[in-house]
This record gives structure tokens, sequence and C-alpha cells, in this order.
């Protein structure tokens, strides 16, 4: 007689090898992002591209949560005060400064020096959450700072470009935002705390696109910049979003996390493939370097920077990848939130 698995792990093991794929899935959706993102640069000015790729994702959003039936309830008043200047940390400030940062340095660049996210997290919970870096976490600031070095000393000779920081900033923001939630500890569903986040960053760049280009200008956009001005939201928000909030309810957050990290590595490599871009060998030892640092600051178990409880249950959602509600400092990590 044959011996059979029971339906119950049968079914665990089936939906494991399901969030797997998405996983695999979003690491190629939040890569490929970044040069549909420069694509559509090329012909669409940076705010109204944002404001265009923002809507089209917190629409999805929203009807994400509304087929799963999420509550979008926020509570009080201090509740939304949290979610609005987390939306500009995470969020809208991501959004620009990623945005601007592609319009002065390599597309590979930039995505490499925004998932230096965790090593900041880590630096902001130390100072402001008196939160020490333990295990590997020295490490990874040691190896973040190396790569670094590597990276923008050869560009110091001749002055830094103003993308490059622009990207650093990329990744404290999202950083700031990340430690910002965990001190908050809304309690609310987090993905509704996500979606919010972008309904609110959408008004804000919405503004921004008022105020320094006047309006929507589509006037000298072809087909190929409108097509990547929309993908970048269908993808780098609500499929993201989307595929990144059925993950983490059914695989562990270091796994999810790790596998994240491919991102920025898909985001190099499709760079190269669409945008004609070459990363000298300089640039490969940097990206190799801070690569390392970040997966150094996720394989550390106790990393409460990065990670918290999540709700109802759930295995606890990465911080540097999404925000979610908070109930203190036991963490069991990306998020980005974020979009990305």
């Amino acid at each position: 007689m044959t011996s059979r698995e029971p339906a119950p792990y049968a079914d665990a093991a089936a939906g494991d090898a399901g969030a797997r794929l998405m996983l695999a899935a979003l690491c190629v959706v939040w890569g490929a992002t970044w040069p549909i993102m420069r694509i559509a640069l090329n012909e669409v000015p940076p705010f109204t591209m944002r404001s265009i790729s923002v809507f089209v994702g917190g629409v999805m959003l929203f009807a994400i949560c509304a087929v799963k039936r999420r509550s979008l309830r926020i509570p009080g008043a201090k509740g939304w005060a949290h979610v609005a200047i987390a939306a500009m940390l995470n969020v809208a400030s991501f959004s620009v400064f990623s945005t601007f940062a592609q319009l002065s340095a390599a597309t590979s660049r930039v995505a490499i020096l925004s998932y230096t996210m965790p090593i900041w997290a880590v630096i902001l919970a130390w100072i402001f959450l008196r939160e020490r870096p333990t295990g590997m976490q020295p490490i990874a600031i040691g190896l973040c700072a190396a790569g670094l070095a590597v990276l923008i000393y050869p560009l110091a000779e001749t002055g830094i470009p103003i993308g490059i920081l622009l990207a650093l900033a990329t990744g404290v923001s999202w950083a700031a935002g990340t430690v910002y939630l965990k001190w908050a500890r809304l309690e609310a569903d987090p993905m509704a705390i996500a979606t919010w986040q972008v309904a609110i960053s959408f008004v804000v760049i919405a503004a921004c696109m008022l105020i320094f280009e006047g309006g929507p200008e589509l006037q000298a956009a072809h087909r190929d910049g409108l097509i990547a001005t929309v993908m970048s939201g269908v993808l780098g928000t609500g499929t993201a979003y989307g595929l990144w909030f059925s993950i983490i309810r059914r695989l562990p957050a270091m796994t999810a996390s790790l596998g994240v990290l491919g991102s920025p590595v898909i985001g190099v490599i499709s760079s190269v493939l669409i945008l004609g871009e070459r990363p000298t060998p300089t640039d490969i030892i940097g990206f190799a370097l801070i690569l390392a640092a970040s997966a150094c600051v996720l394989l550390t178990r106790s990393a409460p920077a990065l990670a918290a409880e999540a709700p109802d249950g759930d295995d606890a959602t990465p911080l540097s990848a999404a925000p979610v509600r908070q109930r203190g400092a036991s963490s069991r990590s990306a998020g980005l939130t974020t979009h990305r």
C-alpha cells in the first residue's frame, strides 16, 4: 500500500511552492520597473510620470482591497497623521528621489543604491529607537560603507553626480519611513496602511506636478513613453504590492526578504538588456558589497529595525518592504513599502 502525504501537509507544500513562484515574479516585476521608469522619463516630465504611475498603482491597490475585502480603516486622527508622515517618507520621497536620480545617474546604480535601505534602517533604529546593531549587522554596515566607497570614489574626481546623492536619499527616506512606522505602532491592516500611503502620496506628487509643470505634460510623449508610464504604476505599485501582501502571508519573513534582494540584481540585468547600460568592474564590485551588506542585515535573526509582528497571527511583515501594524519590538524583512 502506497503511503500518501496527509492532505494538510500537501496543501501547505503546494502553497509554499506557489508563494515562492510569486516571490520570483515579484523580483522580476520590481527589478524590471527600473528601466521601464527610465524609458518613461525619456518622454514624460518627472512629476507627470510619477503622478500617473502612482495614481494607476493606487487604483489597483484599492481594487485589490475591495476584492479581498480588506478593511481600509485607519483608527483616529493620530493614526491618519502617522500614515501621512509615513507616506511622505515611504512613497512620496522614494518616488520623487528615485525618479530624479535616474535623470542624472545610471539606472543600475540607482537601483542598487536604493536597496541600501536595510542598512540605513539599522543605523536609524540605533539612533532613534536605541536598538543596537546585533549579530551580522555591524558587518553589514562595514560592507555597505565599503561598497559605497567603491562606487563613489571613481566619481569623486569630477564631482559626485546629484543622481548618486538622490539615489542614496531614496534608500534613506525608505529606511526612515520603515523606522517611523515601527515607532508609531499603528493598529490597522497592513494593506490599508500601504494603500492610503499611496493615495496620500498621489495628492502630494500631483500638487508638485501642478506647481512645477503646470499640469500633466504629455504633448511630447510617444506611445512607448505613455505605455512605460502606465506600466510603471501597474507593475511597480499595483502588481508588486498585491504580490507582496500575498507572499508575506505564506512564506517566512526571512525567505521573503532575502528573495526580494533579487530585485536590484534584476534591475541591473534589465538595465543592461533594455537600456544598454554597461556597469564597470568597479560598479560590479560595489554592487556585490552592497548586496552582501543587505543580506547580512536580513540574515540576523533579531533584526528589530527591519521586522515586526504582523496582525491576526500572520508571520511578521518585513518593514523594509512594506508597512505593517506594530505591536512592539519583537521580530521575526524588505518595502518595500513599499513600491519599488
